[in-house]
């Protein structure tokens, strides 16, 4: 039985609706929320292994804000790109055509993973007034206190890779594995909130395409940093970090900050990887303010 959203009142105030788009030669799934008229657009790509659900509660406090969420390639209702290998050129080509086809102009956000995403398509040529990152990925991932937790993790995925199809797959998607890297994340002490986030990662990190595509992906994440697209990016930048997250230390985070000619670090306290899930309002919050020279209303 799934876990009440402890954000689903707020959530349920703002229209959605689901569409489709033709981007690279596939079928890209998204949804827009909030008024067609609104003031400001935000284009947000959401993290591995995970599809737009998972940056619901951060649209939940954007009231006024419209809000484009596209599923990645490969992952939730978005098949794999056909011909493509799913590396950094081809999310960066995909997020940058998506963008100019259902959103151009549009304020780019990318949370973990689509923060490299999102950071590379920017530093590419994706037009863009201003760039939004939660979570950013600021250090490589097989350097710093967690080294170790990513060499299994790689390990991980490649046994997933290659062993037979279906016991590959079922490691993969393994709901045993799925809780233990959901605890590892969680930071928060609240007994009901730390059951939604476990139940969103039971319901939606094993939504993925293929195993091929998952392994992928997983190369592209662990190989790729934000920190070697930030100084190519002009736009005014905010990153949104947690300091305690276990992915990026915030020291690294405050690093970060500075190799982007023009970037504002808002720091919060007392969560880890899960903005999007355990602070989703401050995270909103900051967001706004950000935006306010594009008129975004108060909440």
């Amino acid at each position: 039985m799934p876990v009440p959203s402890p954000y689903a009142a707020r959530l349920d105030r703002i229209p959605v609706q689901r569409h489709e788009a033709e981007v690279l030669g596939g079928r890209t799934a998204y949804w827009v929320y909030g008024p067609e008229d609104a003031e400001a657009t935000v284009l947000a790509v959401h993290g591995f292994r995970g599809e737009h659900h998972g940056l619901e509660p951060v649209v939940a406090h954007l009231p006024g804000v419209r809000v484009i969420m596209p599923d990645l390639p490969g992952f939730g209702e978005t098949a794999p790109l056909p011909g493509r290998v799913h590396d950094i050129d081809a999310y960066a080509a995909w997020l940058t055509e998506f963008a100019g086809t259902v959103a151009p102009g549009a304020v780019v956000l990318g949370h973990s993973f689509g923060s490299i995403v999102a950071s590379a398509a920017v530093a590419g040529g994706l037009r863009t007034p201003r760039l939004i990152l939660v979570n950013p990925i600021g250090a490589p991932a097989l350097e710093g206190p967690k080294a170790v937790l990513t060499r299994l993790a790689i390990l991980y995925y490649a046994l997933g890779a290659r062993l037979p199809e279906g016991v590959g797959t079922e490691l993969l998607r393994n709901r045993v594995i799925v809780r233990v890297m959901s605890v590892a994340m969680a930071k928060t002490a609240d007994p009901e909130l730390r059951r939604f986030v476990h139940d969103q990662h039971d319901t939606y990190f094993s939504r993925f395409s293929d195993r091929e595509v998952l392994s992928q992906a997983f190369r592209t994440s662990v190989s790729h940093d934000v920190r070697e697209f930030a100084p190519g990016i002009e736009v005014p930048t905010l990153l949104v970090a947690a300091q305690r997250d276990d992915i990026t230390p915030i020291e690294a985070e405050r690093h970060l900050a500075t190799l982007f000619p023009d970037a504002e670090l808002t720091e919060i306290a007392h969560v880890g990887h899960l903005i999007h899930y355990e602070t989703p309002a401050e995270a909103a919050g900051a967001i706004r303010r950000f935006l306010r020279p594009l008129a975004v209303p108060a909440p």
